[in-house]
């Protein structure tokens, strides 16, 4: 990580009793990351889907869109690029702390992507490239414009989560354009749609389960033979 935003543990990352009254009550933050560069994308569409239908079950959700939020190429010298601000309402803005901040936030992520070539979009890869620590311990879906299913996409933002130690849901969402949705933007394939609030459902539930236990790992100095002992430095 480049930024210098340290994550804060919200209350759902505080260890809280597992009866089921506290389960239900806690709010999970999701964070979708709309990776094309398009105008109406399809799959920046069907991530507002998804992160509407989580609302359902209990999470706030953000969208960050890479077409408005211009990261420049990773540099991995950690040198600051004047690319990196940005005027806003008359104030210059680093982009990289405001997206730190984001992905700070969140607990779980939908990742959403055209198919370029049988791998992700550009700016997708990108913005992998940028984070790794702040992955660790949260759960990432996936959504993959594609005429050829995208399984390779797929598999690729997998590969990419799994080194960064994070966990993916054992499926995603593949959409072909304009066959899937009509005029209004609303899905026209009932799997399709089923999907949808499959993924939305999954994500929260399982998400929950798996950052609050990685936190508590985390917070809990006693507990040495667990793979989140090791991001103890980053949370203090």
């Amino acid at each position: 990580m480049i930024g210098i935003t340290k994550p804060q543990i919200q209350t759902l990352k505080l260890g809280q009793s597992d009866n089921s009254a506290n389960m239900q009550s806690t709010r999970v933050n999701v964070l979708g990351i709309a990776g094309s560069m398009r105008k109406g994308s399809f799959s920046t569409h069907a991530l507002k889907l998804v992160l509407e239908e989580a609302k359902r079950y209990g999470s706030d959700s953000r969208v960050l869109d890479l077409r408005e939020v211009r990261l420049p190429i990773y540099d991995p010298s950690g040198s600051v690029s004047e690319e990196l601000y940005r005027e806003v309402n008359g104030n210059r803005e680093n982009v990289l702390d405001t997206v730190t901040k984001d992905i700070n936030w969140a607990d779980a992520f939908v990742l959403a992507t055209p198919d370029y070539h049988g791998s992700m979009s550009g700016a997708m890869k990108n913005f992998l490239d940028y984070f790794w620590e702040e992955f660790a311990g949260k759960t990432f879906g996936y959504i993959i414009a594609s005429h050829e299913k995208g399984l390779t996409v797929a598999d690729q933002m997998r590969t990419s989560v799994r080194q960064c130690y994070g966990w993916s849901m054992p499926y995603n969402i593949s959409i072909n354009g304009g066959n899937d949705f009509n005029s209004t933007g609303n899905p026209i394939n009932s799997a399709l749609a089923n999907r949808i609030k499959m993924l939305a459902r999954d994500l929260v539930t399982y998400g929950t389960l798996i950052r609050r236990q990685f936190l508590q790992d985390v917070m809990n100095k006693e507990v040495s033979d667990t793979y989140a002992s090791r991001y103890r430095e980053y949370y203090n």
